[in-house]
């Protein structure tokens, strides 16, 4: 006789709802990749320039990162995550709007500041809500909403740029945040939770019932968090990952749109087989965890990183760039991943907060990706970045392979 599956019928809806999400926002985050020539040509200015609606997202959205956690852990992570799906189709709506580069830089932090209570909270409301044994198979779930908005985001940002113009991408990401929140509270409503926050209903207790335990305050959980060593280690290689891995993909499509002649849309196409990469290690997540566990996963994904970057970054024609980036993809997120899973647990009492702070460092690694590799391929090459980028990720999946070791001989 089997045993009852402990992650319900329920939970497993939420969590797939929770998953648009995440699909909706990593569209949001990439899907002015593959436009930046145009932005620069529409708006007369640099490349470097044009690439600060990747970099002024990726700030904002780190910094917003130290708000959310809190507010999640207080007012609810999935009401939380439904409000800032609503609010990211309003930021959406102004990028439609905006008449310059400034008024849509304007629009990109409106949709980071909203973007920044999808990811951390849904990944939050999963490790609160399944037991630790399933945890990192439940986080490849979400992740797969997130890494097939990886894919749409690159697609669609080359092709509506190409075929009908920038604004018509801001045209779809709002109507898709404007859907993925009605989704979200109507199961919001099914939980018995409304969007606002109820008054407390003081319950008499028994005499030996266990009294609530108090909270500390943001400022004191974080302080807990960024002073541990185990944190503080897991925090600094979420910023390395963030600039080499998500930073330096920014700049990918360019790449091949001015070094291999491809056009938007295709240069953006042949990018987002990187999430599709990605999504292929989600469907296989579960064996490639048993198989070789989490040292393994990072040594292994970093490695795969290394060679496909620097196929892509040299090689003479496209066709060898599109297996580079698929597999760079699936390398990627066996690290991302095994990352994600140590992040939930770096502090189960304020997994909100600590969830936050890893994604904060992680978008603030981007953001320093994005500016470093739009300033340097002018002057050095997009290939030499591309391929430095790819090593530095090779040698990190080394060294979290390390400390994860030594971590696991602390604990016995």
């Amino acid at each position: 006789m089997t045993s009852p599956d402990p992650v319900s019928a329920a939970t497993r809806r939420s969590i797939f709802l929770l998953s648009t999400a995440t699909f909706s926002s990593m569209v949001g985050q990439r899907i002015c990749d593959a436009m930046l020539p145009e932005l620069s040509r529409v708006f007369s200015v640099g490349l470097a320039q044009a690439a600060q609606v990747v970099s002024v997202f990726a700030i904002t959205y780190g910094i917003a990162q130290l708000f959310f956690g809190p507010l999640g852990d207080r007012m609810g992570k999935y009401r939380i995550v439904t409000l800032s799906a609503f609010f990211c189709s309003v930021g959406s709506l102004v990028a439609v709007l905006a008449g310059s580069l400034d008024v849509l830089l304007f629009a990109r932090v409106l949709m980071a500041v909203g973007a920044a209570g999808l990811i951390p909270l849904a990944m939050a409301w999963v490790g609160d809500s399944v037991p630790t044994d399933r945890l990192q198979e439940m986080l490849t779930r979400t992740g797969l909403g997130s890494t097939l908005g990886l894919v749409i985001g690159q697609l669609l940002g080359g092709l509506l740029t190409d075929a009908l113009g920038w604004r018509w991408c801001f045209v779809f990401m709002t109507l898709l945040f404007t859907v993925v929140g009605t989704l979200l509270y109507t199961d919001l409503r099914r939980q018995g939770v409304t969007l606002l926050p109820q008054r407390a209903v003081v319950v008499p207790q028994a005499a030996d019932a266990i009294p609530p335990v108090a909270r500390p305050g943001f400022v004191k959980q974080a302080m807990i968090i960024v002073t541990g060593s185990w944190s503080r280690t897991v925090l600094l290689m979420a910023v390395v990952e963030g600039a080499v891995g998500f930073g330096v993909l920014a700049i990918w499509a360019t790449h091949l749109h001015q070094k291999l002649g491809l056009s938007l849309s295709m240069a953006g196409a042949v990018v987002a087989l990187y999430g599709l990469g990605g999504m292929l290690y989600m469907f296989m997540g579960r064996n490639l965890i048993a198989r070789f566990g989490q040292q393994g996963l990072v040594i292994l994904g970093g490695a795969i990183v290394g060679v496909c970057a620097c196929v892509l970054a040299f090689t003479p024609h496209w066709l060898l760039a599109i297996p580079a980036s698929l597999l760079a993809g699936f390398g990627f997120f066996m690290f991302h991943n095994t990352m994600q899973a140590t992040a939930t647990d770096m502090a189960p009492e304020a997994r909100g907060t600590a969830v936050s702070l890893f994604s904060s460092f992680l978008f603030l690694g981007q953001s320093i990706g994005v500016v470093m590799a739009a300033s340097l391929m002018d002057r050095i090459g997009s290939s030499v970045v591309i391929a430095g980028a790819g090593i530095v990720m090779a040698l990190e999946g080394v060294f979290f392979a390390w400390v994860l070791r030594r971590r696991g001989d602390e604990k016995r």
